[in-house]
C-alpha cells in the first residue's frame, strides 16, 4: 500500500534527507587515499547523531553499520572495514537517518584522488540517469516511465542496469510501496500521485548486469567484476512535480564543485 504524505510530513521528510544529505558532505571532506571504511563510518554515526537523529541503517534488517560502503566491484550493501582506501578506488557511500518519525536515505559515489577516465564517465553517466529518472515521477506518470528512462539512458551508454536491487517508497518505514526499478516499460506500474515520495537510485554497472551475493550476506558485486556506481536521492510529488528533499550541495561544497543540476526540482531555493 501506497502511503500519501501531507505536506507537513514532506517538510519532516526533508528535514531527514538533509541531515544524510549533510553528513555526505562531512564525509566528502575525509575521503582520500589511506582512511578507511570504518573510520568514516564512525564520522557518519556522530554526525547523524549531533542532528538529533538515528542511524537508521544501523541495526536495520541487522545489518551492522551506519553506513552501506561499497567500493569498486562493489554495487551496494557493503559493509565497512579496516582496510585502507587507494588512490583511484570509487566508493558508494549510502547513508539514511530517521528524525521526527521519517526515513531519510541517500547515496553517492565518490572518487578517491584520481580515478581513471572510464569509471569518470560511469559516474558521469549513472548521476545523471538519476535526474533523468527524477523528471519522470509527477503526477499521472507511473512507475515503468521512471524505470524506462533510467534504463534507455545507461543502456544507450552501454552501462549494465541491475535488476535485482531497486529504489522505493519512503516514509515512517525505510522501504515502502512502490518499488522503483531502474528498468521497464512506459506505461506500466502504479501511478504517481500528490504526497507521494520515493527514493530513486540508479545501481549501474560498467559491463554486464548481473550482480552475486557474497557469502557474509549483504555485499553484492557485479558478476564480470567491472565497476559499478550508485547515486539516490529522496523526491516528493508536490503540486504534481518532483521536488527533492535531498541535495548532493554539501558535498560539492566540500569538494569544490559549481552545479546547477537540482535548480530544476526545487521550488524554493536551498540554504545552505
Amino acid at each position: 500500500m501506497i502511503v500519501i504524505k501531507t505536506r507537513e510530513e514532506i517538510e519532516l521528510m526533508r528535514e531527514s534527507a538533509l541531515i544524510v544529505s549533510k553528513t555526505l558532505g562531512e564525509l566528502a571532506k575525509e575521503i582520500k587515499p589511506g582512511v578507511t571504511t570504518l573510520e568514516l563510518d564512525k564520522i557518519a554515526e556522530t554526525c547523524i547523531r549531533d542532528h538529533g537523529a538515528i542511524p537508521g541503517f544501523l541495526g536495520l534488517y541487522d545489518f551492522p553499520n551506519t553506513l552501506c560502503m561499497s567500493p569498486n566491484t562493489q554495487v551496494v550493501h557493503g559493509i565497512p572495514n579496516n582496510t585502507p582506501l587507494v588512490e583511484g578506488d570509487i566508493i558508494s557511500i549510502d547513508c539514511g537517518a530517521l528524525k521526527n518519525g521519517f526515513y531519510g536515505d541517500h547515496a553517492y559515489t565518490f572518487a578517491v584522488g584520481e580515478i581513471d577516465p572510464e569509471t569518470e564517465k560511469l559516474l558521469k553517466i549513472t548521476k545523471e540517469s538519476l535526474y533523468v529518472g527524477i523528471r519522470e515521477f509527477k503526477i499521472n506518470n507511473r512507475v515503468g516511465d521512471v524505470g524506462y528512462a533510467i534504463q534507455k539512458y545507461c543502456e544507450d551508454h552501454g552501462y549494465g542496469v541491475v535488476r535485482e536491487l531497486v529504489g522505493h517508497g519512503l516514509g515512517k518505514k525505510m522501504h515502502e510501496d512502490p518499488e522503483m526499478p531502474n528498468y521497464g516499460k512506459r506505461g506500466r506500474g502504479k501511478k504517481f500521485v500528490e504526497g507521494m515520495v520515493v527514493a530513486i537510485e540508479p545501481m549501474i554497472n560498467q559491463g554486464t548486469h548481473r550482480i552475486k551475493q557474497h557469502s557474509d550476506g549483504w555485499t553484492i558485486t557485479t558478476l564480470d567484476n567491472k565497476p559499478s556506481a550508485h547515486f539516490e536521492h529522496d523526491v516528493a510529488i508536490v503540486d504534481g512535480k518532483p521536488e527533492l528533499l535531498s541535495t548532493f550541495a554539501y558535498i560539492y561544497d566540500a569538494l569544490g564543485i559549481e552545479s546547477n543540476e537540482e535548480d530544476e526540482f526545487r521550488q524554493k531555493a536551498l540554504v545552505l
